[in-house]
């Protein structure tokens, strides 16, 4: 039950986004295709099918969502906190000017 406990701590994910959106478009397509299949007019017959498929595929891409937003928390939370635990593994580098970098120039003619 440690997912659920943390996840409660995370804002939830927006209603659109890409998984509820990709997997609600693949539900409405597999009724679609069955319509196809069986040979009716796809998009007149089973609508309550079509919207049933679309809203459970929805439902399943919004969890997913949630539960990747809970994933990546949770693996950004580990690695800030083994950042603290070892600052003598992530010394800051001392930073160059452009000029440093890039070799000079010399034009041939």
């Amino acid at each position: 039950m440690g997912f659920i406990d943390e996840a409660k701590s995370l804002p939830p994910p927006g209603i659109v986004n890409r998984n509820s959106v990709w997997l609600g478009f693949t539900g409405w397509l597999s009724a679609m295709l069955q319509n196809a299949i069986n040979h009716r007019p796809p998009l007149k017959s089973g609508v309550h099918r079509q919207f049933l498929l679309t809203t459970i595929g929805w439902f399943i891409g919004y969890h997913i969502t949630k539960y990747e937003n809970y994933t990546y928390a949770r693996l950004d939370r580990e690695m800030n906190e083994y950042i603290k635990l070892h600052p003598e593994e992530f010394a800051p580098k001392e930073k160059k000017t452009y000029a440093e970098i890039v070799e000079p120039f010399y034009p041939v003619r």
